[in-house]
């Protein structure tokens, strides 16, 4: 599994991670994230309201992982999980460079 899955299943032990599409939302609306993961296998309609609302609040919107991918790393069935740790985010932010 790549370096970037792992940190998030990192980010998930440490309660870092914010998941399901109402948590990330209201997460999301108090500028509490940092980044939003939505599975690029997500529904057309839930893919399309997060790229618009991370747009709206300057968040980086990630679509490169499948839901199965995101699931395995965080060990719960997901589609969409934010992160709201800058230490986290910016050692993210180097792996996906």
């Amino acid at each position: 599994m790549n370096k970037i899955l792992n940190l998030l299943g990192l980010a998930q032990r440490a309660g870092f991670i914010v998941t399901g599409e109402d948590n990330v939302t209201n997460a999301l609306q108090k500028q509490k994230l940092k980044i939003v993961f939505v599975a690029k296998d997500a529904s057309m309609n839930t893919i399309d309201k997060f790229v618009k609302k991370c747009y709206f609040y300057k968040v980086e919107c990630n679509l490169d992982y499948s839901a199965e991918e995101l699931s395995s790393a965080l060990g719960k069935p997901r589609k969409v999980i934010g992160l709201n740790d800058q230490g986290f985010y910016e050692a993210l932010e180097k792996l996906m460079r």
